[in-house]
């Protein structure tokens, strides 16, 4: 058996062009900065209400069980992370490609190659954005200032950007005859 050409180990790789070009189409970028981090807001209000109750739940609890109860506050820290996790990896993972502020905001998620977002996408998104947030607060923020595509690091290190959605873009791409944006 005999080969022609050099042996390789593996698959081959395509590198995929970036789906969404800021020069080309700006009205995807537009105003993505401010919405976003009203979304966020959002997010952390409909993040925060089950854990409030199960707080509550459990702080009565304790009172029904003679302080027994009580001890599910143990849980109670790991149950708020799962939630997060589970709640960016279904609203991320869902039709929207976008979290329940995101879809408030007109906003959504898609790979740096513009396939939708996914359950595994959505709740690592979670993780690495926490991470980084923890570790390195300002630099997370100030990367979108100095990227086309207005990407936060967590955004790079997986692959991510955050549009706006067709109906917005669509709308930016052809304001009403009333509307006086300029060109």
């Amino acid at each position: 058996m005999t080969d022609t050409g050099p042996r390789r180990i593996g698959e081959a790789m395509e590198l995929r062009p970036h789906a969404y070009d800021p020069v080309a189409n700006p009205e995807l970028f537009d105003g993505v900065l401010a919405r976003r981090v009203v979304a966020f807001v959002i997010d952390m209000f409909i993040l925060a209400i089950p854990p409030l109750f199960a707080a509550i739940f459990i702080f009565m609890f304790g009172f029904v069980t003679l302080g027994l109860g009580w001890g599910l506050y143990f849980l109670w820290w790991p149950g708020t992370i799962v939630w997060a996790i589970f709640y960016y990896g279904l609203t991320f993972g869902g039709s929207k490609s976008a979290t329940i502020g995101m879809r408030v905001m007109d906003l959504e998620m898609r790979t740096w190659y513009g396939a939708p977002a996914y359950f595994v996408l959505g709740a690592v998104h979670a993780v690495v954005y926490w991470i980084t947030v923890s570790i390195l607060t300002p630099l997370v923020l100030l990367v979108a200032l100095f990227n086309e595509r207005k990407r936060l690091l967590h955004d790079i290190l997986i692959g991510t950007v955050v549009i706006n959605n067709p109906a917005r873009a669509a709308a930016l791409r052809h304001p009403q005859w009333g509307d006086h944006r300029p060109a």
